[in-house]
């Protein structure tokens, strides 16, 4: 038994999960999300339709391009698309078992029947503010890197997402790509001031 801290309670928590079962269930999340990041990437290629993969996995790409030790795993799938392309997207994905889902201004698309939003593909709109008060927009996709079957962003405009977004998940994605050497201080003038005093902020107290 472990002890699990909840509003002030230690709740018991049952170990159920040990030896190789306990390392198949954990080798089998990290997969399914691989596995529905590729399903993702092959059904919108089929279809032509332009997107990027974006989040912890672009970040995963970029970081093991230096150092695999040092890659990070994800547990969601997040993507850009053109909003003009969402009804072709609509109909690419859930012909090969998606779920389209929106719900609390947040556009998904969850992996079968049954799925919970933390299974889901998350959507932003190329050109467009995730949220009203960030500073800047999602970077258009017509310039992305393609690398072997999946397209993801350039670094110099994923670094701009983190930097907008500035979530502590962000935060510690940015902090990896500074670790392995793939940013550093002299990319502050590629930025707005505000994503530079952040940038500058992560580079003077990286362990804040």
């Amino acid at each position: 038994m472990v002890g699990k801290l909840r509003s002030g309670l230690v709740d018991m928590v049952q170990i159920r999960y040990t030896g190789d079962v306990l390392w198949e269930r954990i080798e089998r999340a990290v997969e399914k999300v691989k596995d529905r990041m590729r399903r993702v990437a092959q059904a919108l290629d089929a279809g032509a339709i332009p997107y990027a993969i974006v989040g912890g996995n672009a970040v995963q790409v970029w970081v093991a391009q230096v150092d695999e030790s040092a890659v990070r795993n994800t547990r969601d799938v997040d993507i850009i698309l053109k909003r003009g392309d969402l009804a072709a997207a609509i109909d690419a994905l859930e012909n090969v078992g998606f779920i389209f889902r929106r719900a609390a201004g947040v556009t998904m698309f969850l992996d079968g029947p049954g799925a919970k939003a933390r299974d889901a593909v998350h959507v932003v709109f190329a050109g467009e503010k995730v949220r009203q008060e960030y500073v800047e927009a999602v970077p258009e996709i017509d310039d992305c890197e393609r690398i072997e079957e999946i397209r993801t962003l350039p670094l110099e405009s994923l670094v701009l997402m983190k930097l907008t977004s500035f979530r502590r998940k962000d935060q510690v994605h940015l902090l990896d790509m500074l670790d392995v050497g793939l940013i550093d201080a002299t990319w502050l003038d590629r930025y707005s001031p505000e994503l530079r005093r952040r940038l500058q902020e992560l580079i003077d107290d990286p362990d804040s």
